[in-house]
């Protein structure tokens, strides 16, 4: 019997897919040794193999075979666009993704006006605004508090996530348009799909009734 290997990304997310992997019988103590300096952590019994990674690099750890399964937020799958299968939502981490702006903004985007959009996410943005408004912009990509970007006149909306809104609101800026709710996702390699059916889906199916409990 050969390992299945998931992929988590780090930090809250991973804690908490952890619980609800407990709760189906998968459990991997060495993971809640503080002191730990281990990449990859093992359950010889189970024959699972779990590593945690940046969000971003999850997709293509798993597109490419190096995990069968990872679990990570709706956003970056998206934004990476790996070939992959999404087949269980988590409800964790609920949000959103929206355009936001000062509330003069809204007009330009009713009349579908050239603007800039700043954004983490370039790829959504582009998808967006190109195939499901059809209205022209420039993404101007950013790393760091996006909300400055139509502050300081570098663009006239954002696109980003959104969970409660008090930043933007903080910041003078409000939700102008919804673009997709988000939370986090199980995504599984394609071809271990096949492999490792049996395994993959009786997984699956004990998720879902963890999750239809909780």
């Amino acid at each position: 019997m050969r390992y299945l290997t998931f992929a988590l990304a780090k930090g809250r997310l991973a804690k908490k897919t952890l619980e609800i992997l407990e709760q189906i019988g998968f459990t991997c103590d060495e993971m809640k040794d503080p002191d730990s300096r281990k990449l990859i952590f093992v359950n010889e019994e189970q024959k699972i193999k779990i590593f945690l990674a940046k969000a971003t690099d999850v997709p293509t750890y798993v597109e490419y075979g190096a995990a069968d399964i990872g679990v990570v937020g709706r956003d970056t799958i998206l934004e990476e666009g790996r070939k992959l299968y999404e087949v269980i939502d988590l409800g964790l981490g609920k949000c959103r993704m929206c355009v936001a702006g000062p509330k003069e903004a809204k007009e330009l985007l009713q009349h579908g006006e050239l603007i800039r959009v700043a954004t983490k996410y370039p790829n959504i943005a582009k998808d967006y605004f190109y195939n499901k408004k059809h209205q022209t912009v420039e993404i101007i990509k950013l790393n760091g508090s996006i909300e400055l970007a139509p502050i300081v006149g570098l663009s006239e909306v954002i696109v980003d996530i959104v969970e409660t809104g008090s930043t933007l609101r903080e910041n003078g800026l409000d939700v102008l348009e919804e673009i997709c709710t988000l939370s986090a996702r199980m995504v599984v390699n394609q071809v271990s799909m096949k492999m490792e059916h049996e395994r993959i889906t009786k997984l699956i199916s004990d998720l879902r009734e963890v999750l239809s409990r909780n």
